[in-house]
């Protein structure tokens, strides 16, 4: 088979991935949509149509995505073109409307259908699939701030995928057109795997701009703090790449060091924000228990715990 039709520019193909590998439309043209348009379209896929809120977001989103497909608003989805698959990559509380309304038109011309969304499973499709539809999700574990860096995420990232069997299966050839990996969860388990995701990813964020703010009162601009905290980030997720969470616990929980966690907690103390005291100790008695694990001392660990509670 030939390359992928140009209608104009296409994003650039890596890795050999020219091929084209069929028609494809995407509803839903916010950040991860375009990401993922584009990074379909770098391994052989024909986005045939971006969807937004307005037809003049989708034609910026095709832009950035460098395609020529056809961009459409919400309110003229009767003009999409037949497609072998759909994504969509709405935000949760718009899957299972806009897969009422894909479900609605006259003629949809899809065989799979696939959401983006990490909570919801395939059940949130069910309209499409009461049409003949295969139904499923999935759901990559990548951060995407914006299209360009997020297509480069895409490709080589690990996907939850669910649903039914052949729309799993379409999923997983999908996964291995971008280079990644899938690997499947069961329907009622969608909302604690994305629990732990966002505990990976959003909450780290959060805890991150904790530690800046908490270091910006010793005196240093939040720019010059993130510089100083970033390689220590850094260098922890490197020991996670080669240990397990025990093996690359450090610092004052997995020593046991008593007397700098009463520091700790004095200094969090004096600053009169609850928040930084409230997730130091919650994730302080997390450490303990992660210590324990790895062998360390039961007195020590006690007399922290009951620092922290105190």
């Amino acid at each position: 088979m030939g390359s992928a039709p140009s209608r104009g520019g296409s994003a650039p193909s890596r890795g050999g991935g020219s091929r084209a590998k069929g028609g494809v439309v995407v509803v839903g043209a916010g950040r991860l949509g375009t990401a993922l348009a584009r990074a379909l379209a770098a391994r052989g896929y024909e986005v045939r149509a971006l969807v937004s809120r307005t037809a003049a977001h989708a034609r910026r989103a095709a832009g950035r995505a460098g395609l020529d497909a056809l961009a459409l608003g919400a309110n003229q989805l009767g003009r999409l073109p037949p497609s072998e698959l759909i994504f969509i990559t709405t935000p949760d509380g718009l899957v299972a409307e806009t897969a009422g309304r894909l479900a609605a038109l006259p003629s949809l011309g899809a065989r799979v259908a696939l959401h983006a969304s990490g909570a919801l499973s395939s059940e949130a499709l069910a309209p499409l699939r009461a049409r003949g539809v295969r139904t499923g999700s999935m759901h990559p574990l990548a951060s995407v701030s914006d299209a360009d860096a997020g297509a480069e995420r895409l490709r080589g990232a690990f996907y939850c995928v669910e649903g039914e069997p052949a729309a799993r299966a379409a999923a997983r050839r999908v996964v291995r057109d971008l280079g990644g990996e899938s690997f499947a969860v069961e329907s009622r388990h969608k909302p604690l795997y994305h629990a732990a995701a966002v505990m990976t990813a959003g909450h780290v964020v959060a805890l991150f701009d904790l530690a800046l703010h908490t270091l910006a009162r010793c005196g240093l601009p939040e720019r010059r703090a993130q510089a100083v905290l970033l390689p220590l980030l850094r260098s922890v997720v490197g020991n996670l790449s080669t240990r397990t969470t025990r093996g690359a616990l450090t610092g004052s929980f997995a020593r046991g060091d008593v007397e700098t966690v009463r520091k700790h907690l004095a200094a969090l103390g004096r600053l009169g924000e609850t928040d930084a005291l409230e997730v130091y100790r919650l994730l302080g008695e997390r450490s303990l228990r992660i210590a324990g694990r790895a062998g360390a001392d039961g007195a020590a660990a006690a007399e922290i715990r009951r620092a922290l509670k105190s």
